[in-house]
């Protein structure tokens, strides 16, 4: 029963991907993500449902539409692909709870705002205020954080950007962090509590700083914009934070007391 129950978590994970793909593809366009039903970007066409089932679809066309032939991005089945990998993940640490529904959504949104900051360099208040709500909710049900916790961590994280968004415009006399990324960061700090999304920003900040000087080092074009989006290393430290938080925790503590 387990299996037969994390088999339908995954395959609920690729739907969910599938979804995600169309608020990926119209939420930056201003676009319904209810109506119309899919349709190819590139020809306008309908998508038949048979053509439509989640990363088996991609693999039949071969990557292509049935009626104009073009190539559909790689974007859509590696989204469908993470979806359902993140679902199975999350039901194998937190079983069938609300900790695990909170969670599912709270990657869910985490993984649309990856593919959308990566692109289009904006993170959607649509996600992120309804997030805060969400992530406050949630900690009624799964006392996962707490309420006092969830809310503490919603204006920690949020406190917190703002704080450095502010030294960051009179250091460089420009804006150095978007809005987006506070929402986001408040949204965060509700759904994890104040010490995980403190965690949070310690492990985003380094992986930032490390990708920032490769990418800055090999792509002409960032450099010259001078613009890394912060939305995917926040989405990718949640990610490390929620299934290695604690074992990270205890590795820096036991770092610093060998000192």
């Amino acid at each position: 029963m387990y299996t037969l129950i994390g088999i339908f978590i995954f395959i609920l994970g690729l739907a969910a991907g599938s979804f995600l793909n169309v608020c990926i593809y119209r939420i930056p366009l201003r676009k319904s993500i209810v109506f119309p039903s899919s349709f190819c970007p590139k020809c306008g066409k309908r998508i038949k449902p048979y053509d439509n089932i989640p990363l088996f679809s991609y693999i039949f066309l071969k990557g292509r539409c049935r009626n104009c032939r073009e190539k559909i991005s790689f974007i859509y089945p590696a989204v469908e692909f993470i979806s359902g990998l993140a679902f199975i993940s999350l039901y194998l640490l937190y079983g069938l709870s609300w900790l695990l529904a909170s969670h599912i959504f709270l990657f869910s949104a985490l993984i649309t705002i990856f593919f959308i900051d990566l692109k289009f360099r904006i993170i959607p208040d649509i996600i992120t205020l309804p997030g805060m709500m969400a992530g406050l909710g949630f900690s009624l049900l799964t006392n996962s954080p707490a309420f006092l916790q969830a809310l503490i961590g919603l204006l920690t994280g949020g406190g917190v950007l703002y704080l450095i968004a502010i030294i960051g415009d009179k250091v460089f006399k420009k804006e150095s962090m978007g809005g987006g990324d506070i929402k986001l960061a408040a949204m965060l700090g509700a759904f994890l509590g104040w010490q995980k999304v403190l965690l949070v920003f310690f492990l985003a900040s380094f992986i930032g700083a490390i990708s920032g000087i490769i990418i800055l080092l090999f792509s002409k074009s960032l450099r010259e914009k001078r613009l890394i989006p912060f939305g995917p290393f926040l989405a990718i430290a949640t990610l490390l934070a929620v299934f290695f938080g604690p074992q990270l925790i205890k590795s820096y503590l036991n770092l610093f007391s060998r000192m």
